[in-house]
């Protein structure tokens, strides 16, 4: 059975004949007759041969009707470069259809006789060949899903809102119902409803899905997360780790491997990745994945606590960072002698369908005595809902049973099947020709921003006192769309050492802000904090926003009006500090924070008093350092769990932390990368971490508005910043 897409409106493209009136009555009789037909919209087009405007605007087409003498092969061969499966009609004599029968072959290209007397049986032929391809192109899963849930079935079993139907029992349920539509509760599906299989088995359509993905994907398995890639992440970590193990971490890890460190008792060693002064998260140096290295931590950590440890099977790398900086996954692959490598993927679900990303993720190599897993988050810049995700696995050794123990530790027994749908609808996109498309106009997109960018910078540093905005990019872009590869020593990425094995992500934009320049302090500078809260006013979220650089990621839902709408509010921004506007007129949504410290101050004194407090405490050095140094690990995250889940702990002010053993992780937001792990210490070594720390909170307190979220430091009753620690007070 398949989906009926009846109830949706479905375009219809025609191209009617002009210049023979016996052709055009035959397509106005077929179309007079599609009338009846009211889920069908009917557009008519100018000339087939321009054809092209019409598939990059309507996605919605699902057939297109010609007269083959107009527009011949050309019009067909423009269809099929962008969308092969579309069904496509000709109107022809049976000689040009025999001729293109014989190029084309097996085609969906159709051809209808000009006889007013089958109009009948045109639209009969149209209208299978339309369910066809909506079958065609829906994957299996997906497929079912919309199909079960028109079937209007009685349930006795769970979900309680039974379709919906219990919401519509009360005005407050009813306003939610009619907020979200009737299917979305239609497909929210028990377990119990056999059809569909299980995703905690990998039965039926579910099995059909992750199969199917993972051809997408290629990789060898695909297993559907209905609870985000931080829980794809503990899946694939604790099915690698048994207790005593010594694992390889990427430092620079999300906090959810944190989270699997303190549930398992193993023996962490750490890699250390690089940041420039922006505090834009680099990669780990290459010399860090040798085994000699990975040797060398492993005999410091065996002597600090008196026992031997194995040499790790099992590392995590994380891979994009956050800000888009991309490893040679190859070189990883070769270079470590570890035969479980995970890669944190999360921010790269896309990475596999276009080809400038071939050897910056894991799939994209071939290591038979390797088994590589890589997690993807779908929702993040795919088209999928919230909490969607995957776990993708190659690999000969891989043992799928011992897997499934670990996926079911984690997997609730009552998953949301329209996240399982649109996880399956996010890689069916991105599948052949269409999917190519997607990925190359985001990548155009984000070329033609920086371009844009660029230019209006050389504009105004053509101009006394001018400034504008600058962006992570080499110096000259070459109109060539690629990964922006780095070498060594290089000024546009601030990196140190050898970075040959790294390159930047296009699509992950950071734009930088006046106050550094080559790795020292401007006299002028507009603090990135700024431009963040008149960008949120504005209704446009920024990713992540640093002392002097905002991150902006060009995903695939980005589009040219969204690019020019931050291209004019950026512009509306330098107008507006550039004519020095009150802080009441330009950031009224800081104002309201404190009218009274905010009531006399204006754009360019707000921004030159954090400038100069950013000077003053040295923010961007300190930032530089403390994500440059480790604590002293003094037990392993596992034992320190141990000792918070029993209430060993005590209250100490954050000016005070330093040789005291921390309980809780601490990262500062954004961007949720843990400074300190639950277990270490703040040691003279490491003390610019506390530095760090308490120049931000000092920072928060100056400017009403400004504060920074800190995860592990809590305040007290007198608003005064602590940690809790290991052992008595």
């Amino acid at each position: 059975d398949h989906y009926d897409e009846s109830h949706f409106m479905k375009t219809i493209l025609a191209f009617i004949p002009k210049s023979n009136d016996i052709k055009n009555s035959v397509f106005e009789d077929l179309l007079t007759n599609f009338r009846p037909y009211t889920d069908y919209k009917i557009i008519e087009g100018e000339d087939p041969k321009k054809v092209l405007p019409y598939l990059e605007i309507n996605p919605r087409l699902c057939c297109i009707l010609y007269d083959f003498e107009e527009g011949g092969l050309e019009t067909y061969e423009q269809i099929q470069a962008i969308h092969y499966e579309l069904p496509v009609f000709a109107f022809a004599d049976n000689h040009a259809e025999l001729e293109v029968n014989l190029k084309t072959l097996k085609s969906n290209l159709h051809f209808l006789n000009y006889r007013t007397d089958q109009s009948e049986a045109s639209i009969e032929r149209i209208l299978s060949s339309i369910k066809e391809y909506f079958s065609d192109i829906t994957p299996p899963f997906t497929n079912a899903l919309m199909h079960y849930s028109t079937q209007n079935n009685y349930s006795y079993c769970t979900p309680g809102h039974a379709d919906g139907s219990a919401f519509l029992k009360s005005p407050l349920g009813t306003l939610f119902y009619d907020f979200f539509g009737p299917n979305i509760f239609k497909a929210d599906l028990s377990v119990s409803m056999d059809d569909l299989g299980s995703l905690l088995d990998h039965s039926g359509k579910f099995k059909e899905a992750e199969e199917y993905i993972a051809k997408q994907y290629g990789s060898d398995y695909c297993y559907i997360v209905t609870n985000g890639s931080s829980t794809a992440n503990k899946i694939i970590a604790m099915h690698n780790m048994s207790e005593g193990d010594t694992v390889l971490i990427d430092r620079n890890s999300h906090k959810s491997i944190t989270h699997v460190l303190m549930m398992m008792n193993v023996y962490p060693i750490y890699l250390l990745p690089s940041r420039n002064l922006y505090g834009i998260i680099g990669g780990i140096s290459q010399e860090q994945f040798t085994t000699k290295n990975i040797e060398k931590k492993l005999s410091l950590l065996s002597k600090k606590i008196n026992k031997p440890l194995s040499f790790p099977n099992y590392a995590v790398i994380t891979n994009s960072t956050y800000d888009g900086v991309l490893y040679d996954t190859n070189f990883i692959n070769k270079t470590l002698d570890i035969n479980n490598v995970h890669f944190d993927a999360a921010w790269i679900p896309y990475a596999p369908f276009s080809e400038i990303y071939q050897g910056h993720f894991g799939l994209s190599g071939d290591y038979p005595n390797k088994i590589i897993y890589e997690n993807y988050s779908s929702h993040k810049l795919l088209a999928a809902f919230s909490q969607s995700a995957t776990i993708q696995v190659k690999g000969a050794k891989f043992n799928r049973n011992t897997f499934s123990d670990s996926y079911m530790m984690h997997a609730s027994t009552s998953p949301f099947y329209p996240i399982v749908a649109s996880t399956e609808t996010s890689a069916a996109m991105m599948n052949g020709q269409y999917g190519k498309r997607i990925m190359e106009d985001t990548l155009k997109e984000s070329f033609s921003f920086r371009q844009e960018i660029q230019r209006l910078r050389e504009e105004n540093e053509a101009q006394a006192d001018g400034w504008f905005y600058n962006i992570l990019q080499p110096d000259t872009l070459d109109g060539k769309i690629n990964c922006f590869s780095m070498k060594e020593n290089e000024n546009w990425h601030g990196y140190n050492g050898d970075v040959s094995h790294l390159s930047l992500d296009p699509i992950k934009i950071t734009l930088l802000m006046p106050g550094l320049y080559e790795g020292s302090y401007d006299e002028f500078g507009i603090p990135a904090c700024l431009l963040a809260k008149y960008l949120e006013y504005k209704s446009i979220v920024v990713e992540k926003t640093g002392p002097y650089s905002l991150l902006f990621l060009f995903g695939i839902g980005s589009d040219r009006s969204k690019s020019l709408k931050l291209l004019n509010e950026l512009t509306g921004f330098k107008t507006a500090f550039d004519a020095n506007q009150k802080i009441e007129k330009i950031l009224p949504n800081v104002y309201q924070e404190a009218p009274r410290f905010y009531k006399k101050l204006t754009i360019q004194d707000l921004a030159e008093k954090i400038h100069r407090i950013y000077i003053e405490h040295d923010l961007c050095n300190k930032m530089y350092s403390a994500y440059g140094s480790l604590p002293s690990m003094e037990m392993t995250p596992y034992q320190a769990r141990q000792k918070i889940v029993n209430g060993n702990v005590y209250k100490v002010p954050l000016a005070d932390i330093k040789n005291h053993v921390l309980s809780e992780m601490i990262l500062p937001y954004p961007p949720g990368i843990p400074l300190v792990l639950p277990g270490e210490k703040i040691t003279n070594e490491s003390e610019s971490i506390l530095d760090f720390l308490i120049t931000l909170c000092k920072i928060g307190d100056e400017f009403p508005g400004f504060e920074t979220s800190i995860h592990g430091i809590n305040f007290d009753e007198n608003n005064q910043p602590f940690a809790l620690c290991i052992g008595d007070p």
